[in-house]
């Protein structure tokens, strides 16, 4: 089992920042996949970044060159930098875990809202 939790949402203007936290309640080490979910009203929900178990980052390309995915494995914590926020980047964001055992597992948060004004 993994509980993760969000926070760092909110409301913020066209081109501004926000950061957004996701603590998991065990060892990231432990986790195979670990990243960020978004889903915008009407859409299904989509990648925007995550780790891959190698460590390796992956990224959507709309968000490219904007955002970037960091961890604090001490704090078993991933973080969302967000820069240069636009309107399109409305969405409730979804902390990921993948956990493969004998089985595949997938985890979410609860969600958190980010809205772009423009």
């Amino acid at each position: 089992q993994v509980q993760l939790v969000e926070s760092g949402g909110g409301l913020v203007q066209a081109g501004g920042s926000l950061r957004l936290s996701c603590a998991a309640s065990r060892s990231i080490f432990t986790i195979n996949t670990l990243g960020w979910y978004r889903q915008a009203p009407g859409k299904q929900r989509e990648l925007v970044a995550a780790f891959s178990s190698g460590g390796d980052t992956n990224y959507s390309d709309s968000v490219k060159g904007r955002f970037t995915i960091s961890r604090d494995n001490a704090k078993n914590t991933v973080y969302l930098q967000m820069n240069s926020l636009k309107p399109e980047d409305t969405a409730v964001y979804y902390c990921h875990a993948r956990v493969v055992s004998l089985l595949e597992h997938h985890y979410w948060g609860q969600g958190t809202q980010v809205t772009v004004s423009s």
